[in-house]
């Protein structure tokens, strides 16, 4: 059984990744190892979860969450606000502040999202947090991370994900492979196709939740101002498209259409507040 639990202490938020077990019956097994001839496999969502927990577990085994129990719970609050406003809702969606001065955000399968201490000192607003978070939850719901993974080579994973299934239980050493390619995505990126679809969605899900649209693209225009050389930037730039190019996308389908919902942060005292930011 395929087990990693990562707790936080002094939290009341409590990051926890509990053994799954992959309860398959026959039926479905047979079903999803007949998939695996298919361009693209089915990865269950105990699979997926699993697939994710692991993955976060990497990323906090490279950058620790940052001790700070406030921002913590406030940045999860914000988090699950919107996920309310998702298509999948009940995921086990889980938010948190990586502690180091890179400017980034990620998503992990199954709902984990972190985002960087660097990042959040950046911002502005709840409404430009709402965006940041809303774009990497569009990853989740999307399963971005999932195809990239699927793509060629890593086929074999979905194959041998499905004969784990075949045997009525997870296979650690499957797994493992699994949350290594998975893994090395993050070093890579993903499409540009993903990304702007995430741009895209993630408006539409902070819009929804009641912030201003235009959260995401006034961060964006804030990485775009940034050196390109800082080192803090360097993974950013590596990994996403140029943000002059998702400005220049987000501009063409915003228009007046989302005009109508822009309005002054109504949240800025709460932001600050229960951030109490140190520069």
């Amino acid at each position: 059984m395929y087990i990693r639990t990562l707790f936080f202490s002094g939290l009341c938020l409590l990051f926890s990744f509990p053994a799954r077990a992959f309860d398959f019956d026959l039926n479905k097994a047979l079903s999803i190892a007949k998939k695996t001839q298919q361009a693209t496999q089915t990865i269950d969502e105990p699979e997926e979860i699993g697939i994710g927990d692991g993955i976060a577990a990497n990323l906090l085994g490279a950058s620790p969450l940052l001790v700070d129990a406030r921002a913590q719970q406030y940045v999860n609050h914000v988090g699950r606000w919107l996920s309310l406003q998702t298509e999948r809702p009940d995921l086990p969606w889980k938010f948190g502040i990586l502690k180091t001065s890179d400017i980034n955000a990620f998503a992990t399968p199954g709902g984990t999202i972190f985002i960087t201490r660097g990042l959040l000192q950046k911002l502005n607003n709840e409404s430009e947090l709402a965006g940041v978070l809303a774009h990497e939850m569009v990853h989740v719901l999307r399963k971005h991370h999932l195809a990239a993974l699927q793509k060629g080579a890593r086929m074999d994973i979905a194959s041998e994900l499905a004969g784990a299934a075949l045997k009525d239980k997870g296979d650690p050493a499957v797994m493992d492979k699994a949350i290594k390619a998975g893994t090395e995505v993050y070093a890579r990126g993903l499409d540009k196709n993903d990304e702007f679809e995430a741009d895209r969605m993630g408006i539409v899900i902070a819009t929804r939740a009641g912030y201003d649209p235009y959260g995401l693209p006034a961060v964006l225009q804030m990485i775009e101002a940034g050196n390109a050389q800082d080192t803090s930037l360097a993974l950013m730039f590596k990994t996403h498209p140029a943000p002059r190019e998702r400005l220049s996308l987000l501009d063409k389908i915003m228009g007046e259409g989302f005009d109508a919902y822009a309005a002054p942060a109504q949240t800025d005292q709460r932001f600050n507040s229960e951030l109490a930011r140190k520069k």
